[in-house]
C-alpha cells in the first residue's frame, strides 16, 4: 500500500450523491457532495468523524438537506500518520492553485471573447458555451464535462454506446416559474446514478466515449427549430465525413455542406438532421467558436483547422484547468458499471404483469381473454430485430419473423401486431402509454370470433442498469 505521502498527493475527492427513488422507480437528484477525504491521513490512529452538511441541487443548490456524519477510516491502517498541520498546509497550498488556475483561464476566456465579439458584433447571439453550471450551481468550463471514457467489456462498438446513451432518461433540468430553460450539466456520476438528464448530459457523455472509441467527436452547442437550444455530438472522420449523432435518440446523420453561392437551380443536398445554427464545439482538449458570416448548421464548413471558420481557444489555457489533476475542483470521471438487471427474469415479470393488465382490461369491457403462449414467443425475433436495428442501423431477421407468423395463423385468419419501445421498467405505466394508440388499443380490446391474444416483453440491458424495453401485443382471430 502506498505510504501517507504518496496518499496525501492523490487529490482526487471523494464523490457522494444522494438519489431519491419513489415507488415507481422515478429517480430524483438530492444531492451532491465532494468529500475531501485527506483529513484522515492526519488522524492519530487512522480514524476521522466529519460532518458535513450536504445542500440540494440546481435551484436548491443554497437549501440545505440534511446533515451527514460520516466516519472515515483507512484500511490498512498507515503505518505512519502525517501531522494535521502537513495535511491542512498541503491543501490549502493546492486550492491555492486552483484558484489561480481558475483565475488566470477566466481572465484569458474574457480576453477571448472581446476578441470573438470583435470579428463580427452579432457573434453576440450566438451559443458560444464557454462555463456552464453543474448541479451544485459551480461555474466549470464545459470543456471539464467531457474526457476520453473507456467503456472495458461492457460496450462493444461507438454505435452501442450511442445506444446506451439515448437508453438512459430525458429530463430537461426543472425550472421554478416561468421563463427560460434552467441550466444544469450535471457531473457524470450524478448523471449516471438517476440514469436521466438532459441533451448537454447525454451529449457529454456520448462524446466521452466515442473519444474513448479513439474517435475525433465534439460536442455542439446550438439550436434545433424554433431556436431551442441543444446540444448534440459531432465526429470528424479521417477522410473529412462529419458526422452529426443525437445523442437522445441514437440517430447519426452525414453532414452535406450546402453553398450559398450557388445558383437557385442548383441541386443542394437537404438536411436530414434536426439542428438549425450552431456557436461552438469542444471536447477534452479544445474549444472552437463558430466565427463564419452564418451560424445556420447547414451552410456551416467544419474545417475546424481553418481559424478564419472557427476561432479556436488556447488548448494550453484549457489544459491548465481542464486536464486530469490540473485542478483539485475538477470531479473524476468514475468507470462505467456493469447492468444489475436480471434481462430474462425482469422480461418475464413485466410480461406477466401485462397480461395481468390486459385481461383486467378486458374484464372491465365484458370480455373474455385467451393467451396464445406459442404466438407468444413468436413475436421474440422480431423484438430482438428491431433492438439490433437501433443499435446498427441495419435490419436483419425479419423474414424468418414473418415466415412464421403466417405458418402460425390459420387460414381464415388475422394476425395484427403493435410493438412499441419504452427506457422504463413499469408495466402500468406502459400499458397506460400504449392504450393511448388507438392500433394498440384495437388490439388489446380485439372482438370477434377465436381471438387469441399474445404478448412479448424483451428488455435489453445496458451499463448503469440503463434498459431498452420492448412490447410486442398481438391478436388472431377470425376475419
Amino acid at each position: 500500500m502506498a505510504d501517507s505521502t504518496t496518499m496525501l498527493s492523490i487529490s482526487d475527492p471523494i464523490h457522494m450523491v444522494l438519489i431519491k427513488t419513489d415507488i415507481f422507480g422515478e429517480t430524483t437528484l438530492v444531492a451532491s457532495y465532494f468529500l475531501e477525504w485527506r483529513s484522515v491521513l492526519g488522524s492519530e490512529n487512522g480514524v476521522t468523524n466529519l460532518t458535513v452538511e450536504l445542500m440540494g441541487v440546481g435551484t436548491e443548490s443554497k437549501v440545505s438537506v440534511g446533515i451527514l456524519n460520516i466516519k472515515l477510516e483507512m484500511y490498512p491502517p498507515l503505518n505512519q500518520t502525517l501531522s494535521q498541520e502537513v495535511v491542512n498546509t498541503q491543501l490549502a497550498l493546492e486550492r491555492q492553485k486552483t484558484a489561480e488556475k481558475e483565475r488566470l483561464f477566466l481572465v484569458y476566456a474574457k480576453q477571448w471573447w472581446r476578441e470573438y465579439l470583435q470579428i463580427r458584433p452579432s457573434h453576440n447571439s450566438r451559443l458560444v458555451k464557454i462555463f456552464a453550471q453543474d448541479e451544485n450551481g459551480i461555474n466549470r468550463p464545459v470543456c471539464s464535462f467531457v474526457k476520453p471514457l473507456r467503456a472495458g467489456r461492457l460496450l462493444d462498438t461507438p454505435r452501442q454506446a450511442a445506444r446506451f446513451v439515448n437508453v438512459l432518461g430525458y429530463e430537461r433540468a426543472p425550472v421554478i416559474g416561468g421563463g427560460g430553460k434552467q441550466e444544469q450539466w450535471c457531473t457524470l456520476l450524478a448523471f449516471l446514478c438517476r440514469n436521466k438528464g438532459d441533451c448537454e448530459d447525454h451529449a457529454n457523455l456520448l462524446c466521452s466515449l466515442l473519444l474513448g472509441y479513439g474517435l475525433e467527436a465534439f460536442v455542439c452547442v446550438g439550436t434545433k427549430a424554433k431556436g431551442v437550444p441543444h446540444a448534440w455530438v459531432m465526429t470528424c472522420g479521417t477522410d473529412g465525413t462529419i458526422t452529426f449523432w443525437e445523442s437522445l435518440t441514437g440517430h447519426r446523420y452525414i453532414h452535406k455542406s450546402v453553398n450559398p453561392d450557388e445558383p437557385p437551380v442548383a441541386e443542394q443536398p437537404k438536411p436530414l438532421y434536426p439542428y438549425r445554427t450552431i456557436g461552438c464545439v469542444f471536447n477534452h482538449q479544445m474549444f472552437l467558436g463558430n466565427c463564419q458570416p452564418s451560424d445556420s448548421v447547414e451552410i456551416c464548413v467544419f474545417d475546424l483547422n481553418d481559424e478564419s471558420k472557427w476561432k479556436p481557444m488556447s488548448e494550453e489555457a484549457i489544459k491548465s484547468v481542464c486536464a486530469p489533476g490540473a485542478t483539485t475542483s475538477l470531479p473524476p470521471f468514475p468507470p462505467l458499471c456493469a447492468s444489475t438487471i436480471d434481462a430474462s427474469v425482469t422480461s418475464n415479470e413485466i410480461e406477466m404483469q401485462l397480461r395481468l393488465l390486459v385481461s383486467e382490461h378486458r374484464k372491465d369491457l365484458g370480455l373474455t381473454t385467451v393467451w396464445e403462449d406459442q404466438l407468444s414467443y413468436l413475436l421474440s425475433p422480431a423484438l430482438a430485430s428491431y433492438e439490433f436495428e437501433r443499435t446498427t442501423s441495419i435490419s436483419a431477421g425479419n423474414e424468418e419473423f414473418q415466415d412464421a407468423i403466417r405458418r402460425a395463423v390459420p387460414d381464415g385468419h388475422t394476425f395484427k401486431g403493435f410493438p412499441i419501445h419504452f427506457v422504463y421498467r413499469n408495466a402500468r405505466r406502459a400499458f397506460a402509454t400504449c392504450l393511448r394508440s388507438p392500433f394498440c388499443e384495437e388490439i388489446i380490446c380485439c372482438r370477434g370470433d377465436q381471438v387469441r391474444l399474445a404478448v412479448r416483453v424483451r428488455v435489453f440491458t445496458y451499463p448503469e442498469s440503463a434498459c431498452a424495453v420492448w412490447i410486442m401485443f398481438a391478436c388472431e382471430c377470425a376475419s
